[in-house]
């Protein structure tokens, strides 16, 4: 093929890097900020969901900036990783110029959705940017802390929904979350141990974690998540629930279904068979649109 033949191939190649390095499949993390809107009956409110859709898209271009300083971070171990080789920075598609265009101009626009919001949420993602920085430079090799964080993180983009929204706050919804995120954190991270071959002793590449721990992350893991189901039964025992809901009782529902779905995430981690991120997993996954509407309509006849 001729040099402007290959010109549009190239121009095309680009651009799908451009859009890979953004991660925009993970920004299903940010719809944690709609969690506390829902719970608050305030779904069907058009100014709160126009303020809860701006905080979304203000953690997406944020989350999206950390995902580019990450992957600058971690080219050369990626480039040594079976599937994350193909990122665009390790595969060296994108130059790493390019990066430093894209992250200040994400974080600007991100700054420029937070200002039409209120001080606490502008506050939360200031908080958001800087821990995620800090895990891409460094936390992230430091073994146990990186999986508070990332939980901490999760959290945090609920805090922020109520912030934005200027819903109730709950601390049931916090140590919910805070329990549950941390599950999910474990996943991850066990996912990556597991991916490795070779001794107890390998270490895995930027992480502060050795093969050889990837039981101790799958029995944290799983009994953080049954610890969140715990605080689940708790609050519904509690006055908030008896003020916000008719049919209390029903929400007991929850719980079988929330231990159902938490154990067959660890089965399929333990199979082998789960995506790296538990939340794209989920995304993903069929049984959990199916469990996601069952919990909906327990929440719809208990209202």
């Amino acid at each position: 093929m001729t040099t402007a033949e290959l010109a549009p191939l190239r121009a095309a190649t680009r651009a799908r890097a451009l859009v890979q390095v953004l991660r925009p499949h993970q920004w299903v993390k940010n719809l944690l900020v709609f969690v506390p809107v829902v719970l608050d009956h305030k779904l069907f409110h058009p100014e709160t969901m126009a303020r809860a859709a701006t905080a979304f898209a203000a953690f997406c271009c944020a989350a999206s900036s950390a995902y580019v300083l990450n992957d600058l971070l971690d080219r050369e171990a990626d480039g040594r990783h079976p599937t994350k080789r193909q990122r665009p920075f390790a595969a060296g598609t994108l130059s790493p110029l390019v990066a430093l265009a894209l992250i200040p101009g994400l974080l600007a626009i991100a700054l420029a959705a937070a200002l039409t919001l209120p001080s606490g949420f502008q506050e939360l993602l200031g908080i958001y940017v800087v821990l995620t920085a800090a895990y891409s430079v460094h936390l992230k090799l430091v073994a146990v802390l990186d999986v508070l964080l990332l939980a901490g993180l999760y959290t945090l983009r609920v805090l922020a929904g109520i912030a934005a929204a200027e819903v109730r706050f709950s601390t049931w919804l916090l140590a919910f979350s805070m329990f549950l995120f941390l599950s999910l954190a474990f996943v991850k991270r066990y996912n990556e141990v597991a991916a490795l071959s070779g001794d107890a002793a390998e270490p895995v590449r930027r992480r502060g974690y050795v093969r050889g721990d990837r039981e101790w992350l799958g029995s944290m893991g799983a009994a953080s998540g049954y610890l969140s189901v715990l605080v689940l039964a708790l609050y519904i025992n509690s006055d908030q629930v008896m003020a916000l809901y008719r049919q209390p009782l029903l929400l007991w529902l929850i719980c079988p279904i929330l231990l159902f779905w938490i154990s067959r995430t660890w089965l399929l981690a333990g199979r082998g068979l789960a995506h790296d991120d538990p939340l794209v997993a989920t995304v993903r996954d069929p049984v959990s649109y199916l469990l996601g509407a069952l919990v909906a309509l327990v929440l719809y006849l208990a209202v």
